[in-house]
């Protein structure tokens, strides 16, 4: 392996396969939002109770433990 590497190239191996996944991770939180917005929005106009929002903050978090349950792991590494 090359001691030396340039860092002008940008992150290579491992760390290029991290980074993606870091950007994958707040992809999928991101995703939750229109689920959380809607959830207020029903709650708000009467549709829906209370408990819908606690329904989608959960949603939430566990995605949120789940993406970050996976940090490391790629191909077997």
């Amino acid at each position: 392996m090359k001691a030396n590497h340039d860092m002008r190239h940008g992150p290579s191996g491992m760390e290029a396969s991290n980074h993606g996944h870091m950007g994958h991770s707040w992809m999928m939180m991101v995703c939750c939002i229109p689920m959380l917005v809607i959830a207020v929005v029903l709650v708000v106009t009467g549709v829906a109770s209370v408990g819908f929002i606690f329904a989608a903050l959960a949603c939430t978090a566990m995605m949120f433990v789940m993406m970050r349950a996976m940090g490391g792991r790629h191909g077997g590494m």
